[in-house]
């Protein structure tokens, strides 16, 4: 093993082990594979589009900032905080579409209990490497995503890919890139993590029982927080 992967296993350890999903296609049937689903690919879109960022603007030269532990402590931070856009992003519109598929559109309490439960899946999943870096708050980005919750409509508020709004922005205000070349980059580098999501939407809509789904969820904001 080369020693830029084994540097780069040692800062993401979840992420690269999640990239095992590329062989499942079984039904979305539950909320524990809800969630698992929501973490997995939250992590996938974060770590290629960042580290696909970073490779496209330095270059020949980005071997070599794995090497710098002041850059990679950077990256760290920003792998934490894109992580947590997507997540919550991805969070939303799972129980967004568990609402328009079931058979019966659930209560806005258990929509937003539902993507409460992913978000806080997605947070327990990675709790070790978040606890390693001092400038992440496992508390302050919970306490964010409850507030969104807080004043979501989930009759008539955002709807499909409009619902992927912190993604974009978190990769390109977290990206340890100098900001002018962030105002230069910042419409090709949000499409870029727009068209990545494409796939997971697509595959998350072909493989949900939103029913099945749905009848766990009617509960789940009766479980006391």
């Amino acid at each position: 093993m080369t020693p830029l992967l084994k540097k780069a296993r040692t800062l993401l350890p979840e992420i690269l082990g999640s990239l095992t999903f590329r062989r499942e296609s079984g039904p979305l049937d539950s909320v524990d594979a809800l969630c698992h689903f929501v973490s997995t690919r939250a992590a996938f879109i974060a770590q290629k589009t960042l580290y696909g960022y970073l490779k496209t603007r330095m270059g020949t030269r980005y071997p070599r900032v794995f090497e710098d532990d002041v850059f990679v402590a950077s990256i760290d931070i920003a792998k934490l905080h894109v992580y947590v856009a997507c997540l919550a992003d991805l969070a939303i519109f799972a129980a967004w579409r568990v609402r328009q598929d079931a058979p019966s559109p659930l209560a806005a309490d258990d929509c937003s209990a539902l993507a409460l439960q992913c978000f806080q899946r997605g947070l327990a999943d990675n709790a070790a490497p978040a606890a390693a870096i001092a400038e992440f708050s496992t508390d302050a980005v919970l306490s964010d995503f409850k507030r969104r919750l807080a004043f979501w409509d989930w009759s008539d508020g955002p709807q499909g890919p409009d619902i992927f709004s912190e993604s974009p922005a978190a990769l390109v205000r977290w990206a340890p890139i100098a900001p002018e070349l962030k105002q230069l980059d910042q419409e090709i580098v949000e499409n870029s993590i727009k068209f990545k999501w494409r796939d997971v939407r697509r595959d998350f809509v072909k493989r949900l029982d939103a029913a099945a789904v749905a009848l766990q969820a009617d509960q789940l904001s009766r479980i006391p927080a």
